[in-house]
């Protein structure tokens, strides 16, 4: 069985688990390894099983934490050749060599099958990420935050999965009347950027389907968002389509449930 926990979600830093009973992977690690174990072990994760780290793109909010606990725990981190390069001494020495993916690409970590693909993102070689178990391609686990918009691609990819963690970043009238720099609200704003909740929902009534089970909302902005207007703006819409899917808001301080992909 495949299931999965936003461990930490928001501006601070980011990091969601992802895991079988043989498999234990780090979406990212933007926080401290004392804050991401911790997280871990309020859902009862013992951090030492951990096989690795994904890392979806070199902004510090998710990256911060991975040098320290790949070297603690001698694991390998997964990144495309160009972030590697582009964080490489934030990372720090590893232990342990980085191992390689190119965006798009299909590839298999213990019993768990990744599949990255390309994100509208200001960073080098952003990826999303779909993740499956070897055996079981009935649970599928979407994994899409850092974006400016829904590409054709994008949609393409959501649809299907059984489980979707999406990024629902900032309400749009919050962003423009709140204390950011013209030029920071242009860029969260840009198709480079960060989705909206309206842009959420938007994405959602694109890809939903009777079997998506869990609707994970991450990636808010404690300035810009906050949980009942993320909420708000989602629950509506699957009111207004009668559907039962469970939504859950990711928090930045404290982890959500595990759910069964």
């Amino acid at each position: 069985m495949l299931r999965t926990s936003v461990l930490l979600s928001g501006s601070k830093g980011n990091a969601n688990l992802v895991f079988t009973d043989d498999t234990y992977l780090l979406l990212d690690a933007g926080l401290s390894g004392k804050k991401t174990f911790s997280a871990m072990e309020e859902i009862e994760i013992d951090p030492t099983k951990l096989t690795g780290i994904v890392i979806s793109h070199e902004h510090g909010d998710h990256i911060n934490g991975a040098g320290v606990i790949s070297r603690k725990l001698n694991i390998p981190i997964y990144f495309t050749e160009p972030t590697y390069r582009c964080c490489s001494t934030k990372v720090g020495v590893l232990k342990t060599p980085p191992i390689y993916f190119s965006v798009g690409e299909e590839f298999e970590i213990g019993d768990i099958k990744v599949t990255s693909f390309s994100s509208s993102h200001d960073a080098v070689d952003s990826s999303n990420f779909l993740f499956s178990q070897l055996d079981n391609d009935e649970q599928k686990l979407a994994i899409a935050t850092d974006l400016g918009f829904a590409t054709k691609l994008l949609l393409n990819k959501l649809m299907g999965a059984t489980t979707l963690i999406l990024e629902s970043n900032h309400d749009e009238m919050a962003l423009l009347t709140g204390p950011y720099t013209w030029e920071l609200k242009q860029r969260v704003r840009s198709l480079k950027g960060h989705l909206s909740n309206k842009q959420a929902v938007e994405i959602v009534r694109n890809v939903i389907h009777p079997r998506l089970g869990n609707l994970i909302l991450a990636h808010l902005s404690e300035t810009n968002n906050s949980p009942i207007l993320a909420e708000k703006e989602m629950s509506e819409y699957l009111k207004e389509i009668n559907h039962t899917a469970r939504l859950i808001i990711a928090d930045q301080h404290r982890p959500t449930p595990i759910v069964n992909v």
